[in-house]
């Protein structure tokens, strides 16, 4: 899933060029991360990108292995739900038994082997019982920024072991106080929002708890002429309300299970998030460009071009582009959708 644009990350993150085509971590786009991980688990034939219209050719660009008829445009965007079931009737016209990982295109997962062994207990779990599987993290501090899954502690026999766990329940986005009961219960994981199923079982799903969007899409359980293809993914998008598969299915299904995942993993949400994953240097500062620090510490520099020059200051987040100037306090990074919420309703969006 490559739709978003990544509102937290701007300036460097815009329409024209979101946030899973950013170098986040190391020299590859998250985007190109993403795909690498599935190498020797799904065959790059087997890959499918859903993203909108805008930025088919950019993600064709990136990932030019994947067959360009794999690269899935929205018209609209109308969250996850519509584009996992538009992805899953397309994936199941090719294999009516196709299992799918649905992956985030912006994560950064430093373990691939760990990763890849626990996405293979998911699948055999959605190959064997027509399950609905998701990953869920091991959480490491008490995050008020992701929803939560509780697992029943009884199928957890030997906790070394990696194994699909019955979900008891979803929670969302939750304040510090519950956030540490939930880490004090030691049965809840962090929410990661990537999944494993059938085709078909989603897709069953879907049509049980949330009708509107099946039949929004129920013209691509055949295949549709070519040249009638493109006003029917208009329409069928138009016609779809926007839900997260997470509300629509995952909080309503009956047979969800969560294999607990102790990579090391960030949905990288924010420029904190990208100081987090960085190696600090001198006085813990992070940067990259070109920048002069003195007399301040823990702060991320980014510059495209121009000297920054930062003086006496810490925890600071300093990113120059081409036309935009971002200077934020670390702890404030999530605010930065602001921004660009502002920039839309003033009408400013050359720098969106």
């Amino acid at each position: 899933m490559a739709g978003g644009i990544g509102s937290r990350f701007w300036p460097q993150s815009r329409k024209a060029r979101p946030k899973q085509f950013l170098s986040v971590v190391g020299e590859d786009t998250l985007i190109q991360n993403t795909v690498a991980r599935l190498n020797g688990i799904i065959p790059i034939e087997n890959c499918h990108v859903v993203t909108h219209d805008r930025y088919v050719e950019q993600t064709h660009e990136q990932i030019p292995a994947i067959p360009k008829e794999n690269i899935l445009s929205e018209p609209i965007s109308r969250n996850t739900a519509p584009c996992i079931t538009f992805a899953a009737l397309k994936i199941q016209q090719k294999d009516p038994d196709a299992i799918m990982v649905v992956l985030p295109a912006d994560h950064v997962i430093k373990n691939v082997k760990l990763f890849q062994e626990t996405l293979a207990v998911g699948i055999e779990k959605a190959r064997e019982e027509r399950a609905l599987v998701t990953i869920g993290i091991e959480p490491t501090h008490p995050a008020t920024g992701y929803g939560y899954i509780q697992f029943d502690p009884e199928d957890q026999k030997h906790p070394d072991e990696l194994t699909a766990l019955f979900v008891k329940t979803f929670a969302e986005k939750p304040n510090l106080e519950t956030a540490e009961r939930f880490l004090d219960s030691g049965d809840f994981l962090w929410n990661s929002g990537m999944f494993i199923w059938r085709a078909d079982s989603i897709l069953q799903s879907v049509e049980k708890h949330i009708p509107d969007v099946y039949e929004a899409f129920e013209a691509f359980e055949n295949e549709i002429p070519a040249d009638e293809e493109p006003d029917c993914i208009l329409s069928a998008f138009r016609n779809s309300p926007s839900i997260s598969i997470d509300y629509g299915v995952m909080e309503r299904a009956d047979k969800v299970y969560v294999v607990p995942g102790s990579f090391d993993w960030s949905d990288v949400g924010d420029w904190k998030a990208v100081y987090d994953l960085a190696e600090p240097g001198k006085a813990g500062n992070v940067i990259e460009g070109n920048a002069i620090v003195h007399d301040s510490s823990r702060c991320l520099i980014q510059s495209d071009n121009r000297l920054v020059a930062v003086v006496g200051v810490n925890d600071l987040i300093v990113v120059d582009t081409e036309d935009a100037l971002l200077v934020c306090h670390r702890n404030s990074a999530q605010r930065v959708k602001n921004v660009v919420d502002y920039l839309y309703t003033h009408q400013l969006e050359e720098y969106v």
